[in-house]
């Protein structure tokens, strides 16, 4: 089935209304002028033929066909999954720029569901791939270079065979995925239409979300306390769509006798489930020297006995609180695109000039931040809410890095340029660290720097400690709803069990604070996500290192990763930098980093 983008950055995003410039907006007619395109009924129609006679060509015959044969077969369906992929990216862009019009959110289910009911008959090829024998395989991929290049993807298909089902229900499970969306949907309707009133400003989640980074501890406070009174008036229908969606993920699970509710996102990642929890392991062994050892120092500059939720992300008291205009913001993250490799800002570039960049906050418009990148014949998309501050930099130079990353990867074609979510967060977030460093750089003042480290420390936390807490959440949950039907009562007392022990021991927790799982759209869109982002922050820490180090021709090696897409695993990825994942000291040299840094914060207070 087609997935559509989510808002995928953590859930510390932003909302208001300043004046930050020219801000972009997506020209979608790249992928179709508009719902009623004649392109669009074009290709809607042919997909409908190409999917019935894909059907009728091979169905039941796939084990019979040559070399020759299998590649034919390969390149029709690569065909089709850029055809539909083109249709449901331009009905979710289009949806999400305005969640709340009923119109665009009736066009995006009418697309899911055309799609679905096309594709149903298409579900015998990876079952029928799946009972050719090993040698067979070999055979025909000795036979054939061209078709041997698709081999990473059919070692990813096959990697699903022990939990393969019958025929019959594999198109059942195929048809009900519409069901699964319309849950998503649900969840994304009820955030997007919340409202929240701080200092008597009526707010939406973004708006009320970026008050927990004011400087005003007064309105932060407030803020944190109307997100939990309305998460709290919401609850049962969070609890609800949680309970649908883990229910539905345990039955599936059940019956294709998956071990553990995590097997399908590592399946999915192409990483092994040991190579994820020494990730997990490493990271919860450093909380002490990473999250617990930063946060007493910020109560410290915060002059707080304690620090409240309120205080987790709020500004340092020497921060400067100027807004960052959107040139500016350009100009930061473009000057240190460029001053790693030219030719990373020469794929850049087009974003800002050809509207590939959706930036300003809008009524209804979804929250967060994302890189969509439709199919391998246009190209992505990158979606903000940007507000103007020093951490929305460094967002767009996350998503604009997914967005090169992208772009490089798109030449590996529709089935090879998708990259595991483990992988997919490298250049988003080595662009980061490049943007990092090119404002350390020019820091003028050791306040400044202190800031900008600070800065850096957080988002890593959020990254690395955050995102391993709420993995942790989510098994609790999943194994937890294998017993029963979960209250919200019960889905509180989990997400609270892991956060005292990410955040230590500097903060207290409000009452409310217990809610606060309901609105993070990772948990509902794609369960056991949220590992990736840790995973891909200690690999580039890794990679940064080599970096530099001043290893000869890193640039280069770096963009043939890059371009390589979902066609290499990670182990072959990472051995011309000399590294490897699956070593349980890979995570420590990037846990090391994080640590790094808050050593220069410590040594900067003495």
């Amino acid at each position: 089935m087609i997935r559509l983008p989510f808002p995928v950055r953590d859930a510390n995003t932003r909302g208001g209304a300043r004046d930050l410039g020219d801000l972009p907006e997506w020209d979608l007619t790249d992928l179709y002028t508009s719902k009623d395109a004649p392109e669009l009924a074009r290709d809607l129609q042919w997909l409908q033929a190409e999917c019935a006679g894909f059907a009728a060509d091979y169905e039941g015959k796939l084990a019979d066909l040559d070399a020759d044969g299998l590649l034919n077969c390969v390149k029709r369906n690569e065909r089709i999954n850029t055809v539909a992929g083109r249709i449901m990216s331009f009905a979710g862009l289009r949806y999400y720029q305005l969640t709340t019009d009923a119109e665009r959110a009736k066009f995006l289910s009418d697309m899911q569901e055309k799609i679905t009911n096309f594709t149903t008959p298409l579900v015998f090829f990876t079952l029928e791939l799946n009972r050719i024998e090993d040698d067979a395989l070999k055979a025909l991929f000795a036979a054939n270079a061209e078709l041997a290049r698709y081999e990473p993807v059919f070692r990813r298909i096959r990697a699903m065979k022990p939990y393969q089902l019958s025929d019959e229900l594999e198109k059942f499970l195929h048809d009900l995925g519409v069901v699964g969306d319309a849950w998503e949907r649900l969840f994304d309707e009820t955030i997007a239409g919340l409202s929240f009133v701080v200092d008597g400003d009526e707010l939406n989640i973004e708006g009320t979300l970026n008050l927990l980074t004011d400087k005003d501890r007064a309105k932060r406070e407030e803020a944190a306390r109307e997100l939990a009174s309305v998460f709290q008036s919401n609850i049962k229908t969070f609890a609800r769509v949680h309970n649908t969606q883990a229910k539905e993920k345990e039955v599936v699970d059940r019956w294709r006798k998956m071990p553990t509710a995590q097997t399908g996102r590592h399946l999915s990642n192409d990483v092994e489930p040991e190579v994820v929890e020494a990730l997990r392991k490493a990271v919860v062994a450093a909380y002490p020297k990473l999250s617990h050892r930063y946060y007493e120092l910020k109560r410290k500059w915060l002059g707080l006995d304690k620090m409240q939720v309120w205080d987790r992300n709020a500004p340092l008291p020497m921060e400067d609180t100027r807004i960052v205009d959107w040139d500016e913001a350009r100009k930061t993250v473009m000057d240190a695109y460029n001053a790693f490799d030219p030719r990373m800002g020469e794929i850049a570039a087009p974003f800002f000039s050809k509207g590939w960049i959706d930036a300003a906050v809008k009524p209804g418009k979804a929250p967060g931040a994302f890189s969509h990148p439709t199919v391998t014949e246009v190209h992505p998309y990158v979606m903000l809410n940007y507000l103007g501050k020093p951490r929305d930099v460094m967002t767009l130079a996350h998503e604009l890095g997914h967005g090169v990353h992208q772009v490089l990867a798109a030449d590996q074609g529709e089935m090879l340029a998708s990259t595991p979510l483990t992988l997919a967060e490298t250049a988003s977030v080595f662009g980061e660290m490049l943007t990092f460093r090119k404002m350390l750089d020019t820091a003028r003042t050791p306040e400044q720097r202190k800031v900008l480290l600070a800065g850096k420390v957080e988002d890593m936390i959020n990254t690395v400690v955050r995102q391993i807490a709420f993995y942790d959440f989510e098994c609790k949950l999943h194994a937890a709803r294998r017993e029963g039907e979960l209250t919200p009562e019960d889905i509180n007392a989990l997400w609270m069990s892991v956060q005292a022990e990410s955040l230590g021991p500097a903060f207290e927790f409000m009452d409310g604070y217990e809610t606060f799982w309901a609105y993070i759209p990772h948990f509902v869109h794609s369960p056991f996500y949220v590992y990736a982002y840790a995973f891909g922050d200690g690999l580039v820490n890794a990679l940064y290192s080599v970096y530099e180090s001043g290893a000869e021709g890193f640039e280069d090696k770096y963009f043939e990763m890059l371009k390589a897409g979902g066609s290499k695993h990670h182990k072959e990825l990472l051995a011309p930098f000399g590294l490897d994942a699956s070593d349980p000291k890979f995570w420590d040299k990037g846990l090391s980093m994080i640590s790094g840094l808050i050593d220069e914060l410590e040594a900067m207070e003495e």
